[in-house]
């Protein structure tokens, strides 16, 4: 893959002279490789936790920590399950063969090995491990495309209403408050026609960057459409939800003219929660959405709260 790292080897046993052997192999088939070295087991999952390594090749029989011990340990750590183990043995017996793959190893070569079928091993599990790690990234870069706004890289709509209907059907059933902040930018249409479209966007991420510095990690923020934006208060009473609608208004007020163009920006919004008569996504997008207008029928810069009919 272009841009690529070279693939890293840990080598784990404690002969230093099959250490470096096995490393002498491998480097006259790729100069390229990273070597890395440790004398016990102990020694070699610590450098395991410590680099990015790609592959094992773990002696089974070792002072203080064995091969067997070392696949345990591997095994506590999720992060580290990708990275495939080449067990070295001594022992050609099915039933040792059988153990060792069952406590995790990808694969084994039994000692003295061919100096071919080391590397056409090591090469092989090298390869799965590149293309796995390949799809991965890509598999990441989709989801990060499915649910992310290109602009803001917030929440899109459709996954913040995904996110917002598990979290509605979860604080009903677990009888929890649930608040909800539908916002947009005041005279937005003007600023693009006045400051063009560069400046637009520049400024919806600017508003998206002061937001966020006043959320918590589990409130749920969105790109609505447009220049509108919703958050989801999980668990929050409406009153502590203003609360933090008031330091978001204050925070996008104070946005740098570098961000704005000059301009002072404010933000209108309506706010609504989870009430007996507010029972639904629907029905609570519907309450803040309703706000949000009445919001700037009042000549904006302001947060309406639903129930609030004034």
């Amino acid at each position: 893959m272009t841009g690529r790292r070279p693939p890293c080897i840990l080598i784990v046993d404690d002969s230093q002279g099959l250490r470096v052997e096995i490393r002498e192999i491998l480097k006259a088939e790729d100069p390229e490789t990273v070597f890395l070295e440790a004398g016990d087991g102990i020694e070699g999952f610590r450098t395991l936790l410590d680099n990015p390594v790609d592959l094992v090749l773990c002696d089974l029989v070792m002072p203080a920590m064995d091969g067997f011990k070392f696949l345990q340990m591997r095994a506590s750590r999720p992060e580290l399950e990708k990275v495939p183990v080449l067990i070295l043995t001594a022992v050609d017996e099915v039933d040792q063969k059988v153990k060792l793959l069952s406590a995790g190893a990808q694969d084994y070569i039994v000692k003295p090995f061919h100096p071919g079928e080391l590397v056409a091993r090591a090469a092989a599990h090298l390869r799965r491990k590149i293309l796995e790690d390949e799809l991965r990234q890509k598999n990441a870069l989709l989801l990060e495309l499915s649910t992310t706004d290109g602009l803001t890289k917030i929440y899109n709509r459709r996954h913040f209403l995904e996110l917002a209907q598990a979290e509605m059907e979860r604080s009903r059933r677990l009888d929890l408050q649930l608040s909800l902040f539908i916002f947009d930018v005041d005279h937005f249409k003007e600023i693009n026609d006045t400051g063009g479209h560069e400046l637009g966007d520049r400024i919806l991420v600017s508003v998206c960057e002061a937001a966020q510095v006043h959320l918590r990690k589990y409130d749920v923020f969105a790109r609505y459409g447009g220049d509108e934006f919703t958050v989801l208060f999980p668990q929050t009473a409406p009153q502590k939800a203003l609360t933090v609608t008031r330091r978001l208004e204050e925070a996008v007020a104070s946005l740098s003219p570098e961000d704005t163009g000059g301009r002072v920006v404010r933000i209108s919004g309506g706010l609504s929660a989870l009430t007996p008569e507010c029972l639904t996504l629907d029905d609570l997008i519907r309450s803040a959405d309703a706000a949000l207008y009445r919001a700037k029928q009042k000549g904006r810069g302001r947060v309406v709260l639903a129930w609030d009919k004034d």
